[in-house]
């Protein structure tokens, strides 16, 4: 089956017109009601020249990127530049509300926010993990965004562009702080994931045939839980305090202290069997994690 390539949008204008709306009222920051939103089923992906935020609300289920997300809580969703909005399985729900917040990278231009929007990397868990929100954020995030939405309809000043980004910059600022609370409070699903990335790399260095290929690369790691290495890193370090590499590193290691104390094999044959090209390459990654050669290391076993 042939897959189409999404449908792009260039600029907010082009939002406006598809949806039949009146011309923007800044050419380069928007926003719209999502119960105007109209579905073309024509169109079952897009790909935009801009940020997106949106905060959705009002049905039960809804399809977003790769999951299914429950509407218990508001819902909200960060999209770079770049990245692909799927459509939903069975169009847009009739009772949805809430809003899309559209920003072009321009207007960020000789601003604070030109780099700083790199460093929120939740704009790169867009397809995997949106941000639940309690009645309390919700409120305070839509008080923000009412900020947003008065001052572009306001008359443009020399002031405007510089109280928009104040605010885009507060916006910013609590969706980090409530998605920290995100990765604290859901305890259950989290403790599930590293249990699923505990078995996954066990399995992994549990298969000689399959390790001795390569090492576990983070990519492989997040494409096998469903996630992006991004997320799967920011989780883990609130989990652990480790990235997603010093995970897998610690496992090797433990790996590798199994083999030199239960094995006759030569330090290089076990380099090999860890998916190393080079001995010197492992020892010297093993010396750096527990301050012993693996020499030293079988010798404190004798």
């Amino acid at each position: 089956m042939e897959t189409k390539k999404p449908f792009r949008i260039k600029s907010i204008a082009e939002i406006h017109r598809l949806m039949n709306l009146p011309k923007p009222q800044h050419p380069l920051i928007g926003m719209i009601d999502l119960k105007m939103l109209k579905y073309d089923p024509a169109i079952n992906s897009v790909l935009s020249d801009f940020y997106v935020v949106s905060l959705k609300r009002g049905c039960d289920k809804l399809f977003y990127g790769q999951q299914k997300y429950d509407f218990d809580e508001g819902l909200m969703a960060f999209i770079a530049p770049g990245q692909i909005l799927r459509g939903e399985e069975n169009g847009i729900p009739h009772n949805l509300a809430g809003w899309m917040l559209f920003i072009h990278p321009d207007f960020l231009w000789n601003t604070s926010l030109a780099k700083k929007i790199k460093q929120y990397e939740y704009f790169g868990y867009s397809t995997n993990e949106a941000l639940f929100l309690s009645d309390k954020e919700e409120t305070i995030i839509n008080g923000i965004v009412d900020n947003i939405r008065q001052e572009y309809h306001a008359n443009i000043d020399k002031f405007s562009q510089d109280v928009i980004i104040a605010q885009l910059e507060v916006l910013f600022t609590y969706a980090q702080r409530f998605y920290e609370r995100q990765f604290i409070t859901r305890k259950i699903t989290n403790s599930k994931i590293l249990s699923r990335l505990e078995d996954v790399l066990t399995s992994y260095f549990n298969n000689e045939e399959l390790l001795s290929k390569r090492l576990p690369t983070v990519q492989y790691i997040a494409d096998t839980l469903n996630m992006s290495t991004k997320y799967l890193s920011s989780l883990l370090k609130q989990l652990t305090g480790q990235t997603t590499q010093q995970f897998i590193h610690e496992k090797l290691i433990d790996k590798a202290k199994e083999k030199l104390s239960t094995t006759e094999l030569s330090v290089s044959e076990i380099a090999y069997e860890l998916g190393f090209e080079h001995s010197q390459s492992f020892s010297k990654l093993f010396k750096s994690k527990t301050n012993l050669s693996p020499l030293a290391f079988r010798r404190s076993f004798n």
